[in-house]
């Protein structure tokens, strides 16, 4: 993929905040979030720092699986509002500065979606082939991605008189990536929401997505990127900066395949699974070594490639790349509950209640997140620190309503609380101690540390552009890094332990008297002519320090 402009890399260095319109805020009163709610946010957000947002499903759905099961990819639920509701979101963001994509939610569909009644109806019917079908259950079936609630991933449709394949729920029947008409169809859905102004999609999936294709396709194993190349391409015809940001959950000598490799020619951004899972092994060990360890083989990417780094997302915690004996450590000291587990993978809680609210690890798990090379992704109510209502049962646990005040259903809604789509948190971390309107008018509150951390990502370039490098010092429980770009270079010092330390660094490539300067407070530290420096860490204590020449005027 060639680039003549790099000013079109936007998600470089873009802030997304994802939200599910359903739980973000109620303006008609019916006890569902909906767009005008959201348009009247947008200023809220704005202020955040936000540069794009996510938007969960709000698709036409049966609602079995929070929006997933999709009925209509040309729609918009009605609970939520209609399509020039959407479009007046799209504008009044643009307007603000910020982009909006969609999730892309095309590896499966609603078993009540048009195309899959149409399929079972008849074996001569013109859509039977855009879903998978066997007379029998394959020998070599693979597992379901949701073990307990799934018994496989093959069901008998008593109508059609075949199986029929689904990754997911059996109401979420897989479609036939190997058709070239399901093809022209997605095609058709990518281009219709890139013509109303999305800026681009969260592809949900993206390795169940392809290996239908692989599996039915006569070109053999690269049959499903050449198809992922082919989409990627014609977002690019259709929008030159529109981005595929996709959900896949592998190692990342697998996912650079993802990318496209040195071509960079596949999807735009994936999510960096494996240091977010090591990041949290090493939250709970007070070592940060494992986390060190896995950003020390984070492979280099091409120019237009970018990860997506998180340490929350809408689904359960999964600690799926870690060890059993890793995770069992893990779940033992953030989610010792059966109920806060899931899937036997993962841990359906927000970061707060996981730390027992203690702000020090909070703000340090943050500023990592924000100093880390690649874009930040945020989780709606991550900024307020937010808990999770674990009442609501498995992933619905923290997809509970925003809590704007310390009002009824924490200003989220009037209406009852029966008719909300989730209950509100009800323990210490609900509106009542959680909430924008008290945040907001608080200096030292989380939402203006928030705040703090994007303006001064958004200040330095080199965050979003430049190569990472781990920086060794004596600490165990200490993770130093250092970003260097073509703009600038900072280091990064993060403390996983409760002791305060004192760090030695030598920093490569500097003159005697070079300054290091903090970013997120006053201060700044010289380093001797051969480039070291010691600084001081408090307990869970983090850093963010500009590197800079002895004549270079200080920082604002």
């Amino acid at each position: 993929m060639r680039i003549t402009d790099t000013s079109d890399l936007w998600w470089k260095n873009a802030v997304l905040y994802c939200l599910d319109v359903e739980t973000f805020m109620d303006w008609d009163g019916d006890g569902r979030g909906d767009f005008g709610g959201l348009a009247h946010r947008l200023d809220y957000l704005s202020d955040l720092g936000v540069t794009c947002l996510w938007l969960m499903p709000f698709f036409p759905t049966p609602d079995r699986d929070d929006g997933y099961d999709i009925m209509d990819f040309y729609g918009i639920d009605k609970r939520l509002g209609h399509i020039g509701d959407l479009v007046e979101v799209i504008r009044s963001a643009k307007d603000r500065g910020m982009r909006v994509i969609a999730d892309l939610v095309v590896n499966h569909t609603s078993d009540r979606h048009p195309w899959f009644q149409a399929a079972r109806s008849s074996p001569d019917s013109p859509y039977r082939d855009f879903y998978v079908w066997s007379d029998e259950i394959p020998k070599d079936a693979p597992e379901t991605v949701f073990p307990g609630e799934e018994k496989g991933v093959w069901s008998f449709d008593e109508k059609a008189g075949q199986y029929y394949l689904h990754r997911f729920y059996k109401h979420q029947p897989d479609l036939n990536t190997a058709n070239p008409k399901v093809r022209e169809e997605i095609a058709k859905v990518l281009g219709y929401w890139l013509q109303l102004g999305l800026s681009g999609f969260r592809v949900d999936a993206v390795p169940f997505f392809l290996e239908t294709t692989e599996g039915m396709l006569p070109e053999g194993p690269d049959a499903g990127h050449s198809y992922l190349r082919d989409l990627r391409s014609f977002v690019g015809r259709r929008q030159g900066d529109a981005i595929l940001l996709g959900e896949v959950n592998l190692k990342f000598k697998d996912q650079l395949a993802y990318f496209g490799g040195p071509d960079g020619d596949e999807l735009s951004m994936q999510f960096d699974f494996e240091s977010m899972q090591r990041f949290y092994l090493s939250l709970v060990r007070e070592d940060a070594r494992p986390l060190a360890r896995t950003l020390a083989r984070r492979p280099k990417l091409a120019l237009q490639s970018q990860w997506a780094n998180f340490v929350r997302n809408h689904d359960e915690l999964t600690l799926d790349k870690l060890t059993e004996v890793e995770r069992r450590e893990v779940f033992d000291a953030l989610g010792p509950e059966p109920r806060m587990q899931v899937y036997d993978r993962g841990i359906v809680r927000r970061l707060p209640t996981m730390l027992d609210g203690d702000p020090r690890r909070i703000r340090m798990a943050y500023s990592l997140l924000f100093s880390l090379p690649g874009t930040p992704v945020l989780f709606y109510g991550e900024e307020i620190g937010m808990g999770e209502n674990l009442d609501a049962g498995g992933r619905q646990a923290v997809r509970t309503p925003m809590q704007w005040t310390d009002a009824k259903n924490g200003g989220f809604s009037t209406a009852r609380p029966s008719a909300l789509p989730n209950p509100v948190v009800a323990d210490g971390f609900g509106p009542d101690h959680i909430n924008v309107n008290q945040q907001r008018h608080d200096p030292d509150s989380l939402l203006s540390f928030i705040q703090l951390l994007i303006r001064r990502y958004r200040a330095s370039a080199e965050i979003g552009w430049g190569d990472l490098s781990i920086l060794e010092q004596p600490h165990a429980s200490v993770l130093a890094h250092r970003v260097t770009g073509p703009l600038g270079s900072m280091i990064a010092l993060h403390n996983f332990s409760p002791n305060a330390l004192t760090v030695p660094l030598t920093v490569d490539g500097v003159d005697a008297e070079t300054r290091l300067v903090d970013l997120l407070q006053e201060g700044e530290t010289r380093t001797d002519d051969r480039g070291r420096a010691e600084l001081d860490l408090e307990g869970y204590g983090y850093r963010w320090l500009r590197i800079l020449d002895p004549g270079t005027r200080r920082l604002s």
